[in-house]
């Protein structure tokens, strides 16, 4: 199936010279889509041929070729995990299971729809791996079970339509037959979303966007672009690039989260200071629902027409109907870019320089502060340098900083990290602007390489989970957001509920508790929390792990904070969404559910 639909493009390519071009990169994105799982992990994070791990020398490095850090020996990762966790490299799990057929429980067809998607020529598949691949996303007790070889429910089979007329006819051929719906983009979600419910009795279909994955027109006039919801964050820049404009839209997920995916969690990205959350960045979206398709009838800018149904739609993660095609805003390309870094003398004072960037309005395209711990942390990514001279730069600068500024200041040092874009000579004056301010609460300029490393790292770190289960640690991020008056609050109770948490349940080595600033807004911020433990001793890891999230999760809400800033409810967090939204709030959420899909065909049972 998949090389007739290969051969047949090329043919139709030699019709239409015009855009055969197009055709050939649209039909190689394709067959790479059908085939993801071919170099992607199945159970761990990000591509196969990329990885942490330790050589014969007992040294870090990271493989692969796709990025900066990629070949290179990471001296310092070994000595930071076995002094901040107990490691040893004698000291590791067993290996990674081979994805068996066998383990893979028998699917359930559904045969009258089968043979009614043969006739529509859409591709499907029951086969176990292409299954496996899109029955999870990234929480971590999905990737552990599946560690340890434990599969659950999956999906029974996978659809890829191909447009938007596909998904119509799928929608319509599940509501006929009974058949349950879950879709599937990028696979990146850590809530829980994309687990199918073991109680379903129903066959389940993996619906997966990666086909539609095409920028159907530019308008360049009104600076938007027509896109397919398929299509996965670093595809969608590299082609806007390519024609000199880009959304700006980077979450750190954004090599594998699907435009579709940002439109279903209400997503953020690394540099929404300029451009906007997703929610800022949608003109219009096309929806195919059980009812029907759901969208505007226009795409201005504005519209004063009652509740915006757009807000039914952001944030539905999948419980509604599948997002199809999105408009969104597209901006021409910055002529200049600049990354830096500042060393504050303590965590309290980098707060407070964000909270008088954000107060003045001078914020730059992305800004994130780093406490003590994540700090120490980045010196220990840092890559073996190949040059004597550079590395003798750095040690001095390393030097400097940890040494000579500590002895001044003898207190846990923090760093912020900002990333300026546009004209040259605003970038300029605007990095003046803020390092300024940063002076003032006692920041200290660090050197543009610094934050472009740290800004870099932010697409390898989530590759060190893997690594850390190879040796006893198990770890996970989770955010919120918070007003500016209790962002320290925020930080420090939830940092020490963690410790407390972890050794009132048994953990016999000190936990890693730490925490960063990564969105900054007029009345407060987005905090990311990350914690891991050694689990060496413990039966039951991943229950403690869960016990240990829900409780700094209720910390979280004790404080003041959110229940999610961008990652979504789905099912991990639904059981507080009742005193989120309120009893009338949720009665309204089912009250859509019950008229768009009275059925439940998309019933993943997120959010309700």
């Amino acid at each position: 199936m998949h090389v007739f639909r290969y051969y047949s493009t090329l043919v139709s390519s030699y019709i239409y010279p015009c855009v055969c071009v197009c055709v050939c990169v649209c039909v190689c994105v394709c067959f790479f889509f059908f085939h993801r799982q071919d170099i992607m992990k199945w159970n761990g994070w990000g591509y196969s041929d990329s990885r942490f791990l330790y050589n014969k020398k007992g040294q870090a490095e990271f493989t692969g070729k796709r990025y900066r850090l990629s070949g290179m020996i990471i001296p310092g990762l070994k000595d930071w995990m076995e002094s901040t966790f107990g490691t040893s490299l004698q000291h590791k799990s067993s290996a990674t299971p081979i994805l068996n057929s066998t383990a893979v429980q028998v699917p359930t067809i559904n045969e009258a729809f089968v043979e009614e998607i043969k006739t529509t020529g859409i591709p499907f598949s029951s086969d176990a791996e292409d299954r496996v691949f899109r029955g999870h996303g990234h929480c971590l007790h999905e990737i552990f079970a599946l560690r340890e070889g434990k599969i659950g429910r999956v999906p029974d089979m996978v659809v890829w339509p191909s447009c938007h007329n596909d998904v119509v006819k799928i929608v319509e051929l599940a509501c006929k037959n009974n058949v349950c719906l879950i879709p599937f983009g990028g696979g990146t979600s850590v809530s829980s979303a994309l687990e199918c419910p073991p109680e379903e009795t129903r066959s389940i279909v993996s619906l997966d966007t990666s086909q539609m994955n095409r920028i159907l027109w530019i308008d360049e006039k009104n600076l938007t672009a027509h896109v397919e919801a398929g299509i996965v964050g670093q595809d969608l820049e590299r082609s806007l690039n390519e024609s000199g404009y880009c959304t700006g839209h980077e979450p750190d997920s954004m090599e594998f989260s699907s435009l579709g995916g940002w439109v279903a969690t209400r997503a953020s990205g690394m540099k929404k200071n300029i451009y906007g959350n997703i929610e800022d960045l949608v003109i219009h979206i096309k929806m195919v629902t059980p009812r029907g398709v759901i969208e505007k009838s226009c795409q201005g800018p504005r519209m004063s027409t009652g509740p915006d149904i757009h807000h039914f739609i952001l944030g539905s993660e999948g419980t509604l109907g599948v997002v199809t095609e999105v408009t969104m805003k597209i901006r021409p390309l910055p002529e200049y870019q600049k990354y830096g870094s500042v060393v504050f003398p303590n965590f309290e004072q980098g707060v407070a320089c964000l909270r008088e960037v954000a107060k003045r309005r001078c914020a730059p395209a992305s800004i994130r502060l780093m406490d003590n711990e994540q700090f120490k942390f980045g010196h220990a990514l840092k890559p073996q340098v190949s040059s004597i001279f550079t590395s003798f730069l750095d040690g001095l600068k390393t030097f400097y900083i940890t040494k000579v500024i500590q002895r001044l200041r003898p207190q846990p040092l923090v760093c912020g990290h900002p990333v300026v874009r546009g004209d040259r000579e605003k970038v300029l004056q605007h990095e003046k602007q803020v390092y300024d301010i940063a002076a003032k609460f006692g920041g200290l300029a660090a050197g543009e390489d610094n934050g472009q490393r740290g800004y870099m790292l932010t697409f390898v770190i989530a590759y060190l989970r893997d690594l850390g289960m190879d040796y006893y640690l198990i770890g996970e991020s989770f955010e919120t957001s918070v007003p500016w008056d209790r962002v320290l609050d925020v930080c420090r109770n939830v940092k020490a509920r963690i410790i407390r948490e972890c050794k009132d349940k048994g953990v016999q080595f000190p936990p890693l508790s730490t925490c960063r600033v990564t969105q900054t807004y007029d009345s407060g911020a987005c905090v990311y929390f990350y914690f891991a433990f050694n689990y060496r001793g413990l039966s039951d890891p991943v229950h403690v792990y869960e016990q240990v999230e829900h409780a700094a999760r209720e910390e979280i809400l004790a404080n003041g904070g959110s229940l999610s800033h961008h990652h979504g409810v789905g099912k991990l967090r639904k059981g507080w969404m009742r005193e989120t939204v309120s009893d009338v709030g949720m009665g309204m959420l089912k009250s859509v559910k019950e008229y768009v899909d009275p059925s439940n065909i998309f019933g993943n049972r997120n959010l309700l």
